[in-house]
């Protein structure tokens, strides 16, 4: 918790918050399509298999998404430690 108010400190809770937003659609999305398949008949395996192919990517993308909002705190810490090195 005291990451997310760290990044919101400086400016970045903005994206950290719709990185987060995008997740949870994702997330919600593994769960729906899977669903919609069944109802319109498709087999269970085949619902399974979609749906072990959205979390496999739902979950690649979240660590790359972490990865990157990390990258961008570590660029604007060492930014701001230039900035007061300077005179």
């Amino acid at each position: 918790m005291a990451a997310a108010t760290g990044a919101a400190a400086d400016g970045g809770g903005a994206a950290a918050d719709q990185a987060g937003d995008l997740v949870r659609w994702a997330v919600f999305c593994c769960v729906l399509v899977p669903v919609v398949l069944l109802v319109y008949g498709s087999s269970l395996g085949g619902a399974a298999g979609t749906a072990l192919g959205l979390v496999s990517v739902t979950a690649a993308c979240r660590v790359l998404l972490r990865r990157s909002e990390r990258g961008m705190r570590n660029e604007g810490v060492r930014d701001r430690r230039r900035g007061q090195g300077a005179p």
